[in-house]
């Protein structure tokens, strides 16, 4: 069963983001409103992997489900964002685990309770 949805903002093809733990939006509705997306996270007790402001700013007035992930990495290259994302990823999935909401920046994490 998954634990994370993809953002439909994030890219479909990649690796870290394959198997049964991870499902992308374009697999539910690329169409779907924000709110629609947080619904759907809270129903399935997901985690939203984003780059969207509006879902870590909801986060802060609200409890889990859904926690999210919130990538504010800025524009770059797919193949840098891959390098930096994978480089960090297991911290930011170890925090996610006690936070409801992981920032992901280029050179830190921040995790809010």
């Amino acid at each position: 069963m998954a634990k994370y949805l993809i953002d439909v903002n994030l890219p479909y093809r990649f690796s870290l983001w394959k198997g049964n733990d991870y499902i992308h939006q374009i697999d539910i509705d690329d169409e779907w409103t924000d709110e629609q997306i947080w619904n759907y996270a809270e129903e399935n007790d997901l985690t939203i992997i984003t780059k969207d402001a509006d879902f870590s700013n909801r986060i802060i007035f609200h409890q889990p489900p859904p926690r999210v992930i919130h990538i504010r990495l800025g524009n770059m290259k797919m193949r840098e964002f891959f390098t930096v994302t994978t480089a960090i990823w297991n911290d930011v999935i170890e925090l996610n685990e006690s936070h409801k909401l992981v920032n992901v920046f280029r050179n830190r994490i921040e995790a809010i309770e």
